[in-house]
């Protein structure tokens, strides 16, 4: 796995016109397939009178799941340079809509590949790309008389602590970026009594 990646910080907008054909685009930051699946819903029906609606996306740090629809359009035409336009840029966690309102005026195929791929670059010029270091979470959980020998580690390696609860014995939730974590928690399995798990 990457010990970064690309994405966008917030939602950007296109537009990209051809022979009265219009194309408004949308990317968006995204997490999952669900949270993808709604936003295509809500923006078919806010562009019910749109002649297609494409998109495509990529998900998760190691770029690997993603997919591209041509919502009608001739195969390959829409929903592949949209998603070739998220690869020349090496962005993931995207979702990028193109909505098309017909001009009255056929583009034909290489037509359309433009007007898609130049919609989709609009989009993502007008985003701010941010570069985000691949985390991973982990859950430790050590007695008390533990806490000096943990914490001098945790001051060492400075991880992220998600959260802590220490009633009966030490429990905390840490983030710590994939680079740093194999020493990290390297060191804490030296310390008998201290255990470890990954978190979701």
């Amino acid at each position: 796995m990457p010990e970064t990646y690309k994405t966008i910080s917030k939602q950007s907008e296109g537009l990209y016109k051809e022979k009265g054909s219009k194309f408004i685009s949308y990317a968006i930051p995204v997490k999952d397939v669900d949270e993808i699946k709604l936003i295509l819903d809500e923006y078919r029906k806010q562009y019910y009178d749109a002649r297609h609606v494409c998109y495509a996306y990529m998900l998760g740090a190691e770029r690997e799941e993603f997919r591209a629809n041509d919502d009608g359009e001739p195969s390959g035409t829409a929903g592949r340079p949209i998603l070739g336009q998220i690869n020349s840029f090496e962005l993931t966690d995207i979702l990028i809509i193109v909505i098309r309102y017909f001009g009255g005026i056929l583009l034909g195929t290489s037509g359309l590949i433009t007007a898609y791929k130049e919609a989709a670059r609009e989009a993502i010029l007008q985003a701010e790309i941010v570069e985000i270091i691949v985390k991973e979470r982990f859950s430790i959980h050590f007695g008390y008389d533990l806490m000096n020998e943990v914490l001098r580690i945790f001051k060492e390696y400075e991880p992220e602590v998600i959260s802590s609860d220490m009633q009966y014995t030490c429990k905390f939730e840490v983030e710590i970026a994939k680079s740093k974590s194999e020493e990290f928690f390297g060191k804490l399995e030296k310390i008998y009594g201290v255990e470890i798990s990954a978190s979701e």
